[in-house]
């Protein structure tokens, strides 16, 4: 028997009922604050479970005369309370949510969002009312006439709020599609249910202790996973008050998102771990000198992999400031789960280990010996409310304890599948409920250990290499090498397999320019510390190295850049058959031009 979500009824098993429940017990506490990005000090904007809940309806009451129960709507919204407002109209509706980038004239943004408005098959979408315009043009343009265009925020007369009536909603139907980053393929819609994200927000709920007394948010896109579930939806799924920012004002200023933190006292705001290492290199000694950070109770580090020494660094820096150590909460997750899977004990430091290195490659987990090299790991955490296994890629069996292999996972969290994508669902959803992440990690004790992408690992000379591990090491060669902004991989020629880092550089801060020494560094650092050859390196300018909207960097991607001849370098040195690879890309992607040229040339 069903459930009907309807306004009064307490039913809590979809997220629609969860928030109409908060909206009744507090309907004029703020729900969302969003800091606007203009530097003439305007006060934020702010808006209350009951305003909320009034656009959210009359986006449903619009939504449901358009017969979308059902059915997916795509949703083009700038930062701000638009899209939060649009987002719950759809859950509201009974209709698919599917966030997604603004399609902005940069090729790769258009490209990526064409492609998410097909295979989502959207039957509208909801943008702001200044875009509209621009998006109706956009679809026309796409030859998607019969996709409708409709801008939601402020109080519109589009709707009447109280014709809405709320659709039989089930915990299985869908809530949203999450269209992942594309690391290492393309971008695949995770349909994620009613019950998927409950469950979801109940975990995180009892991994972090939010209530009503939380005030969480942070800087993320809100077409990410974790600025979706954990920055937004966190906080109304536990009562409390969601504080947002751009991500463009984070990235040009990351000392708004801690003074975001301490001047509206959030309770629990994180990033990937290149956010933490972007305001320990940026913060200034007298910003930091007015920072109060005391009350950051959950810092959540996690959407790539996370760095021992920068949870180190930044607690050291921002001590001063009344920062924890047990402040970090280290996480492990993906959307094919609707977030997280692990998490870290709150109130305990970050769980670190040194092991050795070589025996890491041969996939143990070991103590170091003398003189040897070692590698640092940050754990991810441990379980909440599904099982892990370690598994053999190969043959599905599971590894012994303290051996790293394929990280599987099986709980109520973990999504149904890639919509109307049966082929990549049966090769990553398995039988028995479990699910293939294509990473790899290792457990100790409980405690998730995660030590890299399986698709990703270099395989050189019988040893398996982590293109971070390798990354890392790159960059610690010249201060003029951006940290986290490398790209590791293998490329094969007649000779067998040859390590290539592609790197950026800045340049200016490279004494007399000289980037042949930059480049030599790099290559004595790997050979020194790796004990393999380096014969490859690129060096490019800052913005060449491409990355997922998470911030992770795309491996696959940057060699297939490569191998096509399609980067700039400011310098490189390559062995000869590795130019060879190159050089044979290129010409073909020249005849293939020349081809294309001859077919659309008047005779």
């Amino acid at each position: 028997m069903s459930s009907r979500t309807t306004p009064g009824n307490g039913t809590r098993d979809t997220f629609t009922g969860v928030l109409l429940e908060n909206t009744a017990a507090q309907a004029h506490r703020d729900a969302l604050v969003y800091l606007r990005d203009d530097t003439a000090g305007s006060p934020p904007v702010r808006v209350t479970y009951a305003q909320l809940d009034t656009r959210a309806r009359r986006i449903a009451a619009w939504l449901c005369a358009q017969d979308a129960v059902g059915r997916q709507v795509l949703l083009l919204h700038p930062p701000g309370t638009g899209f939060v407002a649009a987002f719950l109209g759809c859950l509201y509706a009974g209709a698919v949510a599917v966030p997604a980038p603004l399609p902005t004239d940069q090729g790769r943004q258009l490209a990526r969002v064409s492609a998410i408005l097909r295979d989502a098959e959207a039957m509208a979408v909801l943008t702001a009312p200044e875009l509209a315009p621009a998006l109706e043009a956009w679809l026309l343009a796409e030859g998607m006439t019969h996709v409708r265009c409709l801008g939601t925020d402020g109080d519109g007369d589009f709707a009447d709020p109280s014709d809405w009536r709320a659709p039989d909603i089930r915990p299985h139907d869908l809530a949203f599609l999450q269209y992942t980053s594309g690391s290492t393929s393309e971008p695949k819609g995770v349909m994620v249910t009613h019950a998927n994200l409950l469950a979801n927000e109940a975990a995180i709920q009892a991994w972090t202790g939010t209530g009503p007394d939380t005030i969480g948010g942070g800087w993320l896109p809100h077409y990410h996973d974790l600025g979706l579930i954990g920055h937004i939806l966190q906080p109304l799924y536990a009562g409390g008050t969601a504080v947002l920012m751009s991500p463009t004002a984070f990235l040009k200023r990351p000392y708004r998102w801690l003074k975001m933190i301490d001047e509206y006292r959030l309770t629990g705001s994180g990033g990937p771990n290149f956010a933490f290492d972007l305001c320990v290199r940026r913060v200034t000694d007298e910003q930091l000198a007015g920072l109060d950070l005391s009350g950051w109770r959950v810092a959540p580090n996690g959407a790539e992999p996370i760095r021992a020494d920068t949870l180190h660094a930044f607690a050291e820096r921002f001590a001063p400031a009344g920062f924890r150590p047990e402040t970090f909460f280290p996480c492990y997750g993906m959307a094919e789960t609707t977030l997280l899977v692990t998490g870290s004990t709150p109130e305990l430091p970050p769980a670190v280990r040194t092991v050795d290195a070589a025996a890491l490659e041969r996939g143990e987990l070991s103590d170091p010996v003398a003189d040897a090299p070692v590698r640092t790991l940050a754990g991810s955490g441990t379980v909440r409310d599904s099982e892990i296994r370690i598994a053999d890629p190969v043959t599905g069996a599971s590894r012994p304890p303290g051996t790293v292999g394929e990280i599987w996972v099986r709980g109520p969290s973990v999504t149904p599948g890639y919509f109307h994508n049966s082929r990549a669902s049966s090769e990553s959803y398995l039988p028995g409920g479990w699910l293939r992440t294509g990473d790899l990690g290792v457990l100790d004790g409980d405690e998730l250990f995660v030590t890299g992408r399986l698709k990703e690992v270099i395989i050189l000379a019988g040893r398996n290499l982590y293109p971070h591990d390798v990354e890392r090491t790159v960059q610690t060669a010249d201060r003029a090498l951006t940290a986290g902004a490398g790209a590791a991989f293998a490329v094969q020629s007649d000779l067998g397999e040859h390590l290539v880092i592609v790197q950026e550089v800045r340049a200016a801060a490279v004494p007399g320019g000289d980037l042949r020494a930059v480049a030599t560094a790099a290559q004595q650092l790997i050979g020194r510390h790796l004990a393999v050859p380096a014969g490859n390196v690129v060096l490019v300018k800052p913005g060449t190295v491409r990355r997922t909207t998470s911030g992770k960097v795309q491996r696959t991607l940057m060699r297939r850049l490569f191998l096509e001849g399609a980067l700039t370098p400011l310098y490189e040195v390559l062995e000869p058959s590795v130019r060879v690879l190159v050089s044979d890309a290129g010409d073909q992607a020249l005849a293939r031009g020349e081809r294309s040229l001859e077919r659309v040339s008047p005779a």
